[in-house]
């Protein structure tokens, strides 16, 4: 038997590509709109029969892993879309917290 070696320097693709929690839509993370990327992977997350966490802690999730993977390769322009993400995604889940 002859065993095949994966490699770990890609090992963020593989997750990406088979990851168990989300099916996401095509190019989701390079759209330029906060709110269109907030309600598709909220969309994602509500039909996800397979994710182990809450829908919202499912997207936030796939949402940050994406950020934390591009790292510098991704461009400031698009990671200030992303972080306004962040503050979409609570908006569409209702998690907005409110200080009195």
């Amino acid at each position: 038997m002859v065993k095949v070696k994966k490699s770990k320097k890609y090992w963020s693709a593989y997750v990406t590509k088979y990851s168990n929690a989300l099916d996401l839509e095509s190019g989701v993370f390079t759209w330029n709109n906060p709110r269109r990327i907030a309600f598709s992977l909220k969309r994602s997350a509500l039909e996800s029969f397979r994710r182990k966490a809450s829908p919202f802690q499912s997207a936030m999730s796939m949402l940050n892993f994406y950020i934390n993977r591009a790292g510098k390769n991704l461009n400031l322009k698009q990671r200030k879309v992303l972080e306004q993400t962040k503050q979409e995604l609570r908006k569409v889940f209702g998690k907005i917290k409110t200080f009195r």
